[in-house]
């Protein structure tokens, strides 16, 4: 009798271990896209998670016994170093040192879009606006491609006579987060905040709060002669969570290895990678095969490089950032599940890979703050979204 519910005990931990194994591997996706693993990185959490289950079966059914000892420890060790070293794996974060650029990233000229610069390409109301700020116009900051709308806002709702810069700034959006924090800006224009950036903002005792004003497209990026026009949702998550490296997994035979760039951490587009990565973890940048591949430090300037003869590089930005302000004319954006980025996709809502950009305030808005919040989301200031290229919320 004892030694059936030995047994049966022994079964049921046996089981246990394999499904908690394959939940794993489903969990990230392992399991639904093994066809499409490719290389030996991408391989290693599916080969750690076999190797502790492996390991642990043995552990189950192993005789207790002194003579036993030694292979019970080997096999205890490689348990936990499968456990140890799985999250490492996810990330594919085997390398040591800078892998990727970490410089001072190149950008448009923003004083093209200054609020009252002659020529300005700020746009304009189609009337006068029903606001006007003279004094204590609120300080904006924010990410880089959003600094049209804002300085458009300040175009038509500014009412003082001396505009200073310093009232609209541009200092991007790992900073304007840190300025919002700090006080030394009263509204900022971003994308959502990532998670380390919410955490160091309640650290710090602040407490933002996120008012959505628009919606923009978040678009992947080739070179024109690249002959890929589309990847599916799945084979995007898949070439960043470092499962596919290859471009003739995706059916290009000639492409080679992809090279995948990826932005600043705490960027608007880094962070907005990892929102629609959900719970995949975004695979540690590769080493790039030759440093002249840094190029301008612009990953809109980086994603047309050749190398070997073809264009092998994929990278990501917001729609209208790629299309207008930064634009590189040997690059394409691709669709995703057959849907292009238009603002007509984005606004009936079938592009996959669309979300919302904010105001964001250090504590509920008030005063000044209040009335260009209010004023942005009323018609006047979705007509400015608009103009400017945007798609408006509620519209």
């Amino acid at each position: 009798m004892k030694k059936i519910i030995l047994t049966s005990l022994r079964t049921v931990g046996t089981v246990a271990v394999i499904l908690a194994a394959l939940f794993t591997l489903h969990r990230y996706e392992y399991l639904t896209s093994f066809a499409d693993i490719d290389n030996v990185v991408g391989m290693i959490p599916v080969t750690l998670t076999i190797s502790f289950t492996a390991g642990l079966s043995v552990l189950i059914w192993l005789r207790h016994s002194r003579r036993n000892a030694s292979i019970a420890i080997v096999f205890g060790v490689l348990s936990v170093t499968c456990v140890v070293l799985f999250p490492t794996a996810l990330r594919g974060d085997w390398w040591f040192g800078t892998v990727t650029p970490d410089g001072q990233e190149s950008r448009p000229d923003l004083s093209l879009y200054a609020p009252f610069a002659d020529d300005t390409l700020a746009v304009s109301l189609g009337g006068e606006s029903v606001l006007k700020i003279a004094d204590g116009f609120p300080r904006l900051d924010g990410a880089t491609a959003l600094y049209p709308v804002y300085s458009a806002f300040a175009r038509a709702v500014y009412g003082g006579k001396d505009f200073t810069d310093d009232l609209v700034q541009c200092t991007n959006t790992i900073n304007a987060y840190k300025r919002i924090v700090s006080g030394e800006a009263d509204i900022i224009f971003v994308a959502t905040a990532s998670e380390q950036q919410k955490s160091s903002a309640k650290d710090a005792g602040a407490d933002l709060v996120f008012t959505p004003i628009g919606r923009e497209a978040f678009v992947f990026l080739v070179g024109d002669e690249n002959p890929i026009n589309g990847l599916t949702q799945r084979q995007v998550r898949n070439i960043y969570s470092g499962k596919t490296a290859d471009w003739k997994t995706l059916g290009w035979s000639e492409g080679g290895k992809i090279i995948a760039f990826q932005r600043p951490e705490g960027s608007g587009s880094q962070t907005g990678l990892k929102y629609f990565m959900g719970d995949i973890p975004v695979q540690t940048p590769q080493p790039l095969p030759d440093s002249s591949l840094i190029g301008t430090n612009s990953l809109m300037n980086q994603v047309s490089v050749e190398w070997n003869g073809v264009q092998p590089a994929l990278g990501y930005s917001y729609r209208y950032f790629a299309a207008t302000m930064y634009a590189n004319p040997n690059v394409k954006m691709l669709e995703i599940d057959g849907i292009a980025p238009t603002v007509d996709n984005i606004r009936n809502g079938t592009y996959p890979f669309a979300a919302d950009f904010y105001a964001v305030t250090n504590g509920e808005p008030q005063g000044n703050v209040k009335s260009l919040i209010d004023w942005i989301l009323s018609p006047q200031g979705k007509e400015i979204i608009e103009k400017t290229g945007y798609c408006s919320i509620n519209n």
